[in-house]
């Protein structure tokens, strides 16, 4: 995810949550973050458009995201 982070800069704000904190658990709850990776995409109204379960798709995190604003 971290190329993905690089390649959008500041046009699309990434978060990365370690599950294993304390301080992480009712984010997680809250997401159904249930395995390890879990990628979510959410749009400018913080409602989920796409998440990824497992090794992500680069592609289709950038068709996905894409698809809400153009990312030059």
């Amino acid at each position: 995810m971290n190329g993905l982070q690089d390649e959008w800069g500041e046009e699309v704000l990434v978060l990365q949550v370690n599950v294993n904190l304390q301080e992480s658990r009712s984010l997680v709850e809250e997401f159904e973050g249930q395995f390890t990776p879990t990628f979510v995409l959410f749009d400018t109204a913080g409602q989920e458009v796409w998440r990824s379960i497992g090794s992500i798709d680069p592609t289709g995190a950038r068709q996905q995201a894409n698809a809400l604003s153009p990312i030059n």
